[in-house]
């Protein structure tokens, strides 16, 4: 979340970035600075309350020593009362400090200077384009037709035994799952990530400090009894590695990765959109994080977007990549890049890939620092992307590489799964 230093120095250039997301916090952010400032008188009494008192007590201490009783005695219903004063000051510093978190819990990041001031998708800008849509009019079979006639995917069956959304991969189907898992892992692995394979479930702070929660507690599985929650991707339990702590200013950047299946209780839109492998309730992703300096957050986003272009590349996709407008991006984010393959049988983009810059948004939530060479606290910035979300590649894949026989498999990708084709 925003901190509150940062709306003292900057506020009014942090109300314009939140125009760009038409999001207008300019009776909020007051709200705060004036709970902020009430604070601060509040905590100035309670010091100099807890001064008084504590110079009473050596006073005390000096009257007892010196046979004074009676004198010190009068003195300490004095501290009495001052220790009430303290405690009902504390009282006051406690629900101004509620207040103040909570009115900054619903207000989203600020974007960044370069992020267009936009209302929905039409407003993204298109930085990068591989490939032409345009060379792939001739017909094609669409992914959920390839992999019933070819026994890759059963989405009946996933149907039956949980529910729409949660399909079985098998045969060849499930070798390309997880030799694409392997393949995304390994090329993690050589730009510099540890892997890590993280818990599936996590608790509250841990959906806090991502932002996940307050805001995003209806679309994500719900333990009730247990109070966890399913992931909605590994973002969210790699990203809390450093939650609470003090990283050390020349360990930065810090790089992570990790493979896991990823829940979303709110499949989102109906019809063609959601057909086959386009959204699903349970998919697998290999996702990158990274804790960075903040001096050199952007370099490091510029570095995974490449990263991405790289994986793309290797699977001879046709693909965009796109800097969302401020009304198109996620909550905490302050610049986004969307990665979107082409389908050439669905004739439209799918989005595979979100790659993005929190600044210290999340960082603030997490207490996640580091102390710099001047000496002084700092948060870090922190970043993630996915490096790939499965199941829309594997629907290009099938659709872009089809044949009149069957599939071809990438080169690059063919050591991973094993096989060349799948025929048809």
């Amino acid at each position: 979340m925003l901190t509150i230093q940062s709306l003292r120095d900057d506020k009014d250039r942090i109300l314009a970035a939140l125009d760009k997301r038409h999001f207008d916090a300019r009776e909020a952010i007051q709200q705060v600075l004036e709970w902020d400032a009430e604070r601060r008188k509040t905590q100035a009494k309670l010091d100099d309350t807890l001064a008084q008192s504590n110079a009473l007590s050596r006073e005390i201490g000096g009257l007892m020593r010196e046979g004074k009783k009676d004198e010190a005695e009068a003195v300490k219903a004095q501290t009495s009362s001052l220790k009430a004063q303290s405690s009902e000051l504390k009282e006051q510093m406690q629900s101004l400090e509620t207040q103040i978190h909570d009115a900054l819990c619903h207000i989203p990041n600020a974007p960044h200077a370069n992020v267009a001031a936009g209302r929905n998708a039409e407003d993204n800008v298109e930085t990068f384009r591989s490939g032409d849509a345009s060379t792939l009019e001739h017909h094609k079979k669409p992914h959920w037709d390839i992999a019933e006639q070819c026994q890759l995917i059963d989405f009946e069956l996933g149907a039956k035994v949980t529910g729409a959304g949660f399909p079985f991969y098998r045969g060849k189907g499930a070798k390309l799952q997880r030799g694409l898992i392997r393949f995304f892992l390994e090329q993690a692995d050589a730009a510099g990530y540890e892997e890590f394979i993280p818990p599936h479930m996590i608790n509250p702070d841990s959906g806090f400090g991502t932002g996940q929660l307050p805001d995003k507690e209806g679309q994500m599985y719900h333990m009730q009894d247990d109070e966890l929650y399913m992931i909605p991707t590994a973002e969210v339990p790699l990203t809390n590695i450093y939650r609470d702590v003090m990283v050390k200013e020349g360990d930065l950047p810090i790089k992570l990765c990790g493979y896991t299946p990823c829940f979303r209780r709110e499949a989102g839109s109906y019809g063609k959109d959601v057909r086959g492998l386009n959204r699903l309730h349970q998919f697998d992703k290999v996702e990158i994080v990274q804790f960075a300096h903040p001096a050199e957050s952007y370099a490091t986003l510029d570095g995974m977007v490449e990263h991405v272009k790289g994986l793309l590349e290797a699977l001879e996709l046709p693909y965009r990549i796109l800097r969302l407008c401020g009304g198109d991006m996620g909550f905490t984010s302050a610049m986004t890049y969307d990665f979107e393959v082409w389908s050439a049988a669905q004739e439209r983009w799918l989005e595979v890939s979100s790659v993005s810059n929190f600044e210290t948004y999340q960082a603030n939530r997490l207490k996640c620092r580091y102390k710099g060479n001047d000496g002084k606290t700092h948060l870090v910035h922190t970043l993630n992307g996915s490096a790939l979300a499965l199941p829309r590649i594997v629907a290009a894949l099938l659709e872009n590489h089809q044949d009149d026989t069957g599939i071809r498999i990438p080169a690059a990708l063919v050591p991973y799964c094993g096989f060349e084709r799948i025929d048809f």
